[in-house]
C-alpha cells in the first residue's frame, strides 16, 4: 500500500495550459474574411499574448503574427493586380491559405502541440 501511496506522490498534476486565447485569435482570423479589421484585433492580441505564454503557445502566436503579415502583404499584392486577372486569383489563393493555416493551427492547438514550422511563408 505505501508504494502506491508513493507513486500518487510522486507523479504531480501538470498545470493546465489555457489555449482560450490563441483560438479566439484563429477565430477572429477566419472571422475577417466576413467581418473587416477583425484580423487586426486577432494580431493585436498575438503580439500582446506571446512574452508570457507557454513554449508550445509561442510557436502559434508567431505562426499567427506571421499568418496576419503574410496575408497582409498577399492581398495587397492580389489587389494591385487585380486589373489583370491573376489579382483576383491571388485573393483566391490567399483566402484558402487563410483558412488552411488557420485549420492547421487549430488542429495543433487542440493536440496542445507547437505549429511544427511557424516561420513558414506557405501553410505551415
Amino acid at each position: 500500500m505505501s508504494e502506491q501511496n508513493e507513486v500518487t506522490q510522486t507523479a504531480a498534476p501538470q498545470e493546465e495550459v489555457s489555449t482560450t486565447l490563441p483560438t479566439i485569435i484563429y477565430a477572429l482570423y477566419l472571422a475577417n474574411l466576413v467581418i473587416p479589421f477583425t484580423g487586426l484585433v486577432g494580431v493585436i492580441m498575438a503580439y500582446v499574448n506571446k512574452g508570457g505564454a507557454a513554449e508550445f503557445l509561442q510557436s502559434h502566436y508567431q505562426f499567427q503574427i506571421r499568418t496576419f503579415w503574410i496575408g497582409l502583404l498577399y492581398a495587397v499584392i492580389g489587389i494591385l493586380t487585380m486589373a489583370i486577372i491573376i489579382g483576383w486569383l491571388i485573393l483566391l489563393f490567399t483566402v484558402i491559405w487563410l483558412i488552411v493555416r488557420c485549420v492547421k493551427g487549430f488542429k495543433y492547438l487542440n493536440q496542445k502541440e507547437p505549429m511544427p514550422e511557424p516561420t513558414s511563408w506557405m501553410f505551415g
